[in-house]
């Protein structure tokens, strides 16, 4: 197989089409078209749908792709290695990660990260919903509570856990009454299970404000609006500072970040750097550290 016309397929389905691929890389469009022709042809087969408007890749290409795409990347990164005398952390790192984490700490870890390491092109993107990370090309993302995926692999790097919290101002229900709630997303009547020092109980929430963002419902709440849950991270400087009370801990599952990066790739000096970067900032993993590292 010719290594060139794989890499030019590569490069076409990465950008989704001959002309952003060839824009992209200052390449003749009729070099990019010949050579994956040829390459449809030694190995007969199609693989790409070619429309009058649109490039889709078959099922056969989509699975090319995805088996040679980080092959490439790991020889194209090997011969840089080598050509620089060594495995220095070096080129374009894409992360994809969680829109809380981003707006608490992602800024920080990345200067430091880029100040650690200045020959990395750091390129960091927010977003909830759970990328395809070789088909959008990410080299590493960071996820809450990632469903199993057998392609990829990981390592958990930091926890945390839910609370919920209040302005001193707002008295605690009767049983019987509703909480007034802020609220992520759908603002539905809703039934909070809590642990506190003296057992388990549940709270009634009846939602006076549904927000998007943890950030928002935090304000919020500190504004006196009604009662939130929220990460300790997200609000301990608060509680040490008597700003909000602490109602109970949520019970449920416990929120650990995880770094996931595809399974069939060797890890890239750049995405080792960056991991290593997460340890030292994060060396046990806590609530507390995290909640440290963001007031700091």
């Amino acid at each position: 197989m010719d290594l060139l016309a794989l890499a030019d397929f590569n490069l076409v389905a990465r950008h989704g089409g001959f002309g952003k691929a060839a824009r992209a890389t200052g390449r003749p469009k009729a070099t990019l078209s010949r050579r994956v022709a040829e390459l449809e042809s030694s190995l007969d087969l199609r693989l790409f749908e070619r429309g009058t408007r649109n490039l889709k890749l078959t099922e056969e290409g989509r699975a090319l792709y995805e088996r040679t795409g980080a092959l490439l990347a790991e020889l194209d990164e090997t011969a840089s290695a080598i050509a620089s005398g060594g495995q220095r952390p070096r080129g374009k790192l894409r992360i994809s990660v969680p829109l809380l984490f981003s707006q608490t700490a992602m800024g920080k870890i990345a200067a430091g990260f880029v100040l650690q390491c200045p020959e990395v092109r750091l390129e960091v993107t927010t977003e909830d919903r759970a990328v395809d990370m070789i088909e959008e090309g990410y080299d590493l993302v960071i996820r809450v509570n990632p469903d199993p995926d057998e392609t990829l692999v990981g390592r958990a790097f930091l926890r945390d856990r839910l609370v919920v919290v209040a302005s001193p101002g707002l008295a605690r229900p009767a049983p019987d009454l509703n909480a007034p709630g802020v609220v992520r997303g759908v603002g539905d009547r809703q039934a909070w299970d809590i642990m506190t020092p003296l057992g388990r109980s549940t709270i009634m929430i009846e939602p006076v404000l549904a927000l998007s963002s943890l950030i928002m419902v935090r304000d919020a709440v500190r504004a006196g609006f009604g009662v939130g849950r929220l990460p300790v991270s997200l609000v301990s400087h608060d509680l040490a500072a008597g700003t909000l009370v602490h109602w109970g801990d949520v019970e449920g599952p416990e929120i650990v970040l995880w770094t996931l990066y595809p399974s069939r790739r060797l890890l890239s000096a750049r995405v080792s750097a960056f991991l290593d970067y997460l340890k030292q900032a994060f060396p046990r993993g806590t609530p507390e550290e995290l909640a440290a590292y963001i007031s700091r």
